[in-house]
């Protein structure tokens, strides 16, 4: 078992995920081909250039400029892609575009007879799409909150903590 570990760098488990993951991945592949291959392929290329050549340019745009705008969370520039105040803004707009990416023919109205099979109106899920985009960032920046106010206290403490290590008598040696 240790060789194993060593050896493939990860534990049994791990790998047993990882094949039966390839395994899934290989039973929807096989599954998805058999009926018209030509389409399939061609919407995998269509989607893998898109995302290259329109998607990703964008998102790394908006990124770096959300970079550049945010600052730090101690006033500086950001320095790295994890630090700053740009993850509060950058996982509830992700979570936010992907439920757009998912719903948009209910959001924008594109499935005609959809109201009579489910007894929904069309209208509402453009409103819920935006109900939920707001809570998404309200308990982004409520987070925000959380970790600026126990950041606050420890920083507190911590200057408590050295204000009462300079001001202590030093004992002499004698």
């Amino acid at each position: 078992m240790k060789a194993l570990r060593e050896r493939y760098g990860a534990s049994p488990l791990h790998l047993l995920l990882v094949l039966c993951s390839f395994a899934l991945a290989l039973y929807a592949g096989l599954r998805l081909l058999k009926g018209d291959t030509v389409a399939v392929a061609v919407w995998f290329v269509a989607a893998a250039l898109v995302h290259d050549l329109v998607l990703l340019p964008l998102y790394t745009v908006t990124d770096r400029a959300l970079q550049l705008l945010l600052p730090g969370r101690d006033g500086s520039p950001v320095s790295g892609a994890g630090s700053g105040l740009v993850n509060y803004v950058r996982v509830p707009g992700f979570v936010s575009l992907l439920l757009l990416v998912v719903w948009y023919p209910l959001i924008l109205r594109r499935v005609p007879g959809f109201g009579p099979t489910t007894g929904l109106a069309a209208d509402t899920f453009l409103g819920h799409w935006l109900l939920i985009t707001a809570g998404l960032f309200a308990a982004s920046a409520l987070c925000l909150l959380v970790s600026t106010v126990r950041d606050g206290r420890q920083r507190r403490r911590q200057r408590r903590r050295q204000r009462r290590r300079q001001t202590r008598p030093r004992a002499r040696k004698g």
